[in-house]
């Protein structure tokens, strides 16, 4: 086997944090041809393929894995080893990739996001938005934002944002047409808008009242993917919507969406900026971090 250096590694490394030629060689800055011509010199160099490839997925070998277990946290100490440097400055250097469910990355991380790039301009920050939960370490992000209840529990959590509330809402043109519920089980006999998530399981709505607790498999003529568009359905008066409190708080005061049953919803633990347990955190994460402690702490 002819010598090999660790920046001939770094394409490997692309390739199996992104498991897409394309978004390996955005993250490179080459191209994905380029990024190619890379990992078969490799593979040849090695004799060994590192990767099975066709025309729509990109998967690691058995010794492709063998190969990211021993030098990814090799390349992480020097990752970390680099960046204790920012120590040595005044102001943190780095970039930062997010991953957030859309509906989070709306109601919370975006607005943190902002004010924290005019805070810290030498910090630069990726914010990818997907609804599954993906693997932090693998996929090569530094933190992610997500219901508390979905967070693994060997993952530091810290709150972002106040506790979150549901609100059962639909357009006033719609309760022309039919009656207000006084109960989630009349949902039941009104068309209301489904959520399918992305594992395909459709939401059971959920409600609290005294200390009971329900759900209610709703009905409707209509299922979207994602809760903004519940949303609109609901203000094109196509069914009721289930959506948080601070998502529709000014379509409500605008009378362009009437809420029902709000002493049955209750209030959930909110969302949570969570990141894997390191020796050493990165810079550019522990200021986002404590940034998000200190706003999220101080008051108004």
């Amino acid at each position: 086997m002819r010598h090999i250096l660790p920046s001939d590694l770094s394409p490997f490394l692309a390739l199996a944090r992104h498991r897409s030629f394309r978004r390996a060689a955005d993250d490179l800055g080459c191209t994905p041809s380029a990024l190619s011509h890379a990992l078969k010199a490799l593979e040849a160099r090695l004799d060994l393929r590192l990767f099975n490839r066709t025309t729509r997925s990109v998967a690691l070998t058995e010794a492709g894995e063998r190969l990211l277990a021993r030098v990814a946290p090799a390349f992480r100490d020097i990752e970390d080893a680099l960046d204790d440097l920012n120590n040595l400055r005044g102001t943190p250097v780095g970039r930062l990739r997010l991953n957030a469910a859309r509906i989070s990355s709306k109601m919370v991380l975006l607005p943190y996001v902002v004010r924290f790039l005019e805070a810290y301009p030498r910090i630069s920050i990726e914010l990818v938005v997907e609804d599954d939960l993906v693997d932090m370490v693998s996929e090569g992000f530094d933190a992610g934002v997500r219901f508390g209840e979905v967070v693994a529990q060997d993952m530091i959590a810290v709150p972002i944002g106040p506790r979150q509330r549901s609100a059962i809402v639909a357009s006033p043109a719609f309760f022309e047409r039919h009656p207000k519920p006084s109960s989630p089980e009349q949902l039941k006999a009104l068309p209301c808008i489904g959520l399918r998530f992305a594992s395909g399981r459709v939401y059971a709505w959920e409600f609290e009242r005294g200390g009971v607790d329900l759900s209610v498999e709703v009905e409707g003529p209509l299922i979207v993917g994602d809760q903004d568009m519940m949303v609109d359905a609901a203000l094109h008066g196509a069914g009721v919507a289930y959506a948080f409190e601070d998502q529709v708080r000014a379509l409500v005061e605008e009378k362009r969406l009437v809420r029902v049953l709000e002493d049955w919803c209750p209030y959930y633990g909110g969302f949570y900026l969570y990141y894997p347990s390191r020796r050493q955190m990165p810079a550019a994460l522990r200021a986002f971090v404590d940034f998000v402690r200190t706003t999220a702490a101080a008051p108004g």
